[in-house]
């Protein structure tokens, strides 16, 4: 089977994408979007970084339609005035790759609206910025919501810990990251069910960038790569240019189905060419996904319309 590249994205003129993320993942998707002649939508809460990634991709595609638009995934007032203008800006949306995300601040930080901080911008800030562009994504043609999970999604949490789902009790760094991804994984499935139940045209799936080389890890919140981890990097890793394949096979190609998971093919997906993987056991309860759903909502404050 040859290798896929961003040389099979298939045409995107005349579709529009938002992109959460102005740098490392987001910045890569942004960009092979943009070649690949979509209008691009990065979506990121520092207008500084927005505007470098714009410039640099204009720099790199000449006649690339592209913009910053501001969102902090840690707000919920910001994520509905983003919603908001996107709605009043245009009639659809063809797809939402919810990439943007944080990672093991060592101490326990809350969002805006007092959620834990990784559970409230790696997963309930996704959720009720999939549903507030739902009416837009449901007026393309073929609309599609991709959402970036990770291999943390099958470490360290073996079910949503619905007892403690902020960490107020005790407050673990790695285990509620890996509890935000495997949220975000459980929603993708869940969301792909719920549009196929109501007979809406949506595609919704999921990628894993296996150990991609990006800000997520030497700059996260106070928290610099250890030793360790500078070890593993030089030889269990790869660029952020192919850790963001993965997200564009899952977003783009026309193989993936709703509810498939694209991932790295090598190293326990660590690295490697970007293939459809199993959805590891805990992502598949069904139940449990229910229950994530109807918590989120009501945490949120934002619902689905027609998917309840």
């Amino acid at each position: 089977m040859s290798r896929w590249t961003t040389n099979d994205i298939p045409p995107q003129r005349g579709r529009s994408v938002v992109v959460t993320g102005t740098g490392g993942l987001g910045f890569q998707d942004a960009l092979a979007l943009a070649r690949a002649g979509a209008e691009v939508i990065i979506a990121g809460r520092n207008p500084s970084k927005g505007a470098a990634a714009v410039a640099a991709i204009r720099k790199e595609v000449s006649n690339a339609d592209v913009c910053f638009e501001a969102v902090d995934l840690a707000s919920l007032s910001s994520i509905a005035a983003f919603g908001e203008r996107l709605r009043a800006d245009r009639t659809s949306l063809d797809l939402l790759i919810n990439n943007a995300a944080v990672m093991t601040p060592p101490r326990r930080k809350v969002t805006a609206d007092g959620f834990e901080l990784q559970f409230g911008t790696n997963f309930l800030g996704p959720f009720a910025l999939t549903a507030l562009l739902m009416p837009a994504l449901e007026r393309a043609e073929s609309p599609r919501v991709t959402t970036v999970s990770s291999g943390a999604a099958n470490m360290g949490m073996k079910r949503i810990n619905f007892d403690d789902l902020q960490w107020e009790t005790t407050y673990a760094p790695w285990k509620a990251y890996c509890q935000s991804k495997l949220a975000d994984l459980m929603f993708s499935l869940e969301l792909g069910r719920r549009c196929a139940a109501a007979g809406i045209r949506l595609l919704s799936n999921a990628a894993h960038p296996g150990y991609a080389r990006t800000n997520l890890q030497t700059s996260g919140p106070g928290r610099p790569q250890n030793r360790l981890e500078k070890i593993m990097a030089s030889f269990m890793s790869h660029d952020a240019a192919h850790g963001a394949l993965p997200t564009l096979r899952a977003a783009t190609a026309l193989d993936v189905a709703s509810g498939s998971y694209v991932a790295p093919s090598r190293l326990f997906q660590l690295k490697g060419e970007p293939v459809l993987v199993q959805v590891p056991k805990p992502a598949r309860d069904e139940t449990a996904a229910r229950t994530l759903w109807e918590v989120s909502r009501k945490l949120t404050g934002v619902a689905f319309a027609g998917l309840s």
